[in-house]
């Protein structure tokens, strides 16, 4: 039997679904490409934007012209969001929501033998407990992915995540510490953890513990060479965290620190738990504290109501902190959410030339960033061939780095000098095996 999958959205979906193809190889399934024919088509689906939700369906469409005797699973944030409309497709047997991916399998068997649609879709809000959907046999061996966290209490006014991940759930710290041990005895030199909102493990907790704590205990772990985070709020810093952040040895200099807006008027309607003046503060203590570090983040453009003056004020205030990149996205409004019913939506050809400003603007900021490292010798983690005889790695601080090798990279760290830069990345050359 075959199995493919087609996951859509964020690094949580994409471990997640990591996490159910493991469990349908130790059921017998072989993993295949997506555009394969197969057996069982799981599409793990994204409600960040309504176009998301858009290809969400055109991929379970996708694959039932691939097989149309295929069982097709559809799970995730939009199925948890709209498991109606799902249903209405007509092409699914099994719907899941965000819950019970652990029980992937089960309801593709229950789905085969009762030659039905089941629908499992649970109500998350009321959920308190992080599900353990843990991965045992990484495919990819350079560095892992680990979710620790899940569920987002912030309801920002343009967001459906809270009602489709429902409340933080945090995973148990003596777990996440036991699943970092066993990374290392596989041979992982990078651990990258994750969540919907990583700023807030441990909120649940009895115990007082948080994001820092699981951090200064990974630390300890030998055979971890790096750790990462994914991206983060700023309302999780201060200077005594930031102190203490630079006094880890292992953890990455590279945070993505959200943003969206470099204005406080728009901050506000969208919600947001923080100002620009605090925002300025954590940058400068992180740039105080944490050597070489790179800050990098999203901007949305065009949020309902921003005005020329608004924009400007963003505008500049990218100018003037310099990050050394960033995500430009034009808002799209998402059904259900307060965003879309506001006042004075932006006309689209506003938010492309806004877009363009910025895009230009981290053009010049990101070769400024790496500039400053031209000439310096880094540890770079190789993880894929870029064509032949050259591999794809990363510095701590996340610059890309490509270089000329006839020998094999893939999960070595090794000591690089950075030569020039090239598009988006530096090229580099080895100089200590």
């Amino acid at each position: 039997m075959k199995v493919a999958f087609a996951t859509l959205g964020c690094r949580v979906n994409q471990y997640e679904s990591e996490a159910m193809a493991e469990k349908f190889i130790k059921n017998g399934y072989e993993v295949v490409p997506f555009e394969d024919v197969a057996d069982v088509y799981v599409i793990n689906t994204c409600t960040v934007t309504n176009m998301s939700d858009k290809k969400s369906r055109q991929m379970i469409s996708r694959a039932k012209r691939k097989n149309k005797d295929a069982i097709i699973a559809a799970v995730g944030c939009y199925t948890q969001i709209a498991p109606d409309k799902v249903s209405e497709l007509g092409d699914v047997d099994v719907i899941l929501g965000t819950r019970n991916k652990g029980e992937i399998v089960y309801w593709v068997n229950r789905a085969k033998e009762e030659k039905k649609q089941i629908v499992a879709v649970n109500d998350v809000l009321r959920n308190k407990v992080f599900e353990d959907l843990r991965i045992e046999d990484y495919q990819d061996k350079t560095r892992a992915f680990l979710k620790i966290q899940d569920g987002c209490n912030n309801f920002c006014s343009y967001c459906l995540i809270p009602f489709a991940r429902g409340a933080v759930c945090s995973k148990d710290p003596e777990t996440v510490i036991y699943e970092v041990r066993e990374l290392a005895k596989h041979g992982f030199k990078e651990v990258i953890l994750s969540g919907i909102d990583i700023s807030s493990y441990g909120v649940d907790l009895e115990e007082d513990y948080n994001l820092l704590k699981i951090l200064q205990e990974i630390e300890k772990i030998e055979g971890i060479n790096r750790i990462r985070i994914g991206s983060i709020g700023p309302e999780f810093f201060n200077e005594e965290i930031i102190k203490e952040i630079g006094k880890l040895k292992k953890l990455c200099p590279h945070f993505h620190l959200s943003l969206q807006s470099g204005c406080d008027e728009t901050l506000r309607r969208m919600n947001r738990k923080y100002n620009i003046e605090h925002y300025r503060n954590i940058v400068n203590l992180l740039r105080e504290y944490v050597k070489d570090v790179s800050i990098t983040t999203d901007i949305i453009v065009g949020f309902p109501g921003e005005t020329e003056e608004e924009f400007k004020k963003t505008y500049d205030f990218l100018k003037e902190i310099k990050l050394s990149k960033m995500h430009i996205f034009k808002y799209s409004p998402r059904s259900g959410t307060r965003a879309e019913r506001m006042e004075n939506q932006v006309d689209g050809n506003i938010k492309e030339e806004r877009s363009k400003m910025l895009l230009d603007l981290n053009k010049k900021n990101e070769k400024e960033f790496m500039d400053k490292f031209i000439g310096r010798d880094m540890e770079v983690l190789y993880e894929q061939m870029y064509n032949e005889n050259s591999y794809e790695g990363y510095t701590p601080n996340y610059i890309k780095v490509i270089s000329q090798s006839k020998e094999p990279l893939q999960g070595k760290i090794l000591r690089t000098r950075l030569k020039s830069i090239k598009e988006d990345y530096i090229i580099g050359e080895i100089i200590s095996k």
